[in-house]
């Protein structure tokens, strides 16, 4: 990755919303190395107060979470007046069709399968922020 590409992800304020604590683990420590400012969430509802709290300009979210999964997830996000232009990236282990077509309609931007490269992943956020 060039410098220049990583230079536009300092200071990015992204959420990580995975039930699962080494997915939450390795997206921090990749996106914190580039200087993004990352907030972690264990599921849906963890994540709504958090996004109220912190105002992320990206969140990445797990499909299959307890409680609330990532679609309810993403489309609360969308349905929110101040949050809706957030992009949301959808994360799965399944690469299904179904998934990536669901995640379509909930309003999701993009989709990750797990596990991710560190260039999947700063690649994903690239995309959005450019």
């Amino acid at each position: 990755m060039s410098s220049s590409a990583s230079r536009s992800l300092n200071g990015l304020k992204i959420l990580v919303v995975d039930d699962s604590k080494t997915i939450r683990r390795t997206a921090e420590t990749l996106l914190t190395k580039e200087g993004c400012q990352v907030f972690t969430a264990i599921d849906g509802f963890d994540a709504l107060s958090k996004i109220a709290d912190h105002q992320p300009d990206l969140i990445f979210v797990d499909i299959m979470m307890p409680r609330l999964d990532g679609y309810e997830t993403c489309s609360l996000i969308k349905h929110n007046k101040m949050f809706k232009d957030t992009p949301v990236i959808m994360l799965s282990s399944k690469d299904g069709l179904f998934d990536r077509a669901r995640g379509r309609i909930v309003g999701s931007e993009q989709y990750l399968t797990k596990p991710f490269t560190k260039d999947e992943l700063l690649g994903a956020v690239s995309n959005q922020i450019a």
